[in-house]
C-alpha cells in the first residue's frame, strides 16, 4: 500500500513552513512549463540510474501530471526500502504557486 496526500495537503504544509522532499518525475518541457519551487527535478526515465541520488532515512513526495507515474515512482522506491507519499491528482490538481 502506497501512502497519499493530496496537492491541497502538500501546499498547506509548505505554507507553514515544513520542509518536504518533493520529487517531480515528470519529462523536462512538462518541468518546464510550471513546477513547484521546492521540488526537485528527477524524471522518471533517469529515477533508476539516479536512485543514489536519494537518502533511504529521508521522506519523499513524488509528483508527476496526474498521479500515475509518481504512482509507478513510489511503487519502485517502496519495493526497494525508501519512504515514499504520492501526491494523488498531481501537477493538474495544483493549485499553488508555481515556477
Amino acid at each position: 500500500m502506497i501512502a497519499t496526500i493530496n496537492p491541497e495537503e502538500v501546499e498547506s504544509l509548505l505554507k507553514e513552513g515544513k520542509s518536504l522532499n518533493l520529487i517531480d518525475v515528470r519529462e523536462l518541457d512538462e518541468w518546464e512549463s510550471g513546477h513547484i519551487k521546492e521540488a526537485r527535478f528527477l524524471p522518471l526515465s533517469e529515477l533508476e540510474a539516479r536512485l543514489g541520488e536519494l537518502d533511504k532515512n529521508e521522506e519523499y513526495i513524488m509528483v508527476c501530471r496526474s498521479g500515475g507515474r509518481s504512482g509507478r515512482a513510489c511503487e519502485y522506491m517502496q519495493a526497494l526500502g525508501y519512504k515514499v507519499t504520492n501526491m494523488t491528482g498531481g501537477m493538474l490538481q495544483w493549485q499553488g504557486e508555481v515556477e
